[in-house]
């Protein structure tokens, strides 16, 4: 098994790296505007779980899932040559909802105070 800081200091090198091979590499237009936003590796160091978003919002996840899928072998390949590992991880590719999920809280938020404010304004106290 492997240190949890080793462990960490391996995902990130992974997100830095696929980010920056997504940037040069990939021609795959399923791909385009595709962020890295985390990667998880379990302690047997069998698969790394890399989690994306994009800037159209999960309306593109399935496209840009199966798009990493088709060069899967191609970005294990290239990651394994940046990163010496004795074995490189496999790949499994997630959505991210994070930021879709905060939009969504801050328009919320904007509504109700929205929603208070002309409450306060017509108050019969003021």
């Amino acid at each position: 098994m492997v240190a949890k800081t080793r462990l960490s200091r391996i995902a990130d090198r992974i997100r830095e790296e696929l980010s920056e091979i997504l940037i040069q590499n990939v021609q795959d237009p399923r791909l385009a505007g595709v962020s890295i936003t985390d990667v998880t590796v379990d302690r047997e160091l069998a698969f790394a779980d890399v989690y994306f978003s994009s800037l159209e919002g999960s309306a593109r996840a399935d496209e840009i899932v199966e798009g990493f899928r088709h060069a899967q072998g191609f970005l294990r390949s290239e990651l394994s040559h940046r990163i010496e590992l004795r074995v490189f991880p496999r790949l499994r590719f997630h959505w991210d909802p994070t930021f879709e999920r905060a939009e969504r809280i801050e328009r919320l938020i904007s509504t109700l105070h929205n929603g208070e404010t002309p409450a306060i304004e017509d108050s019969p106290h003021d």
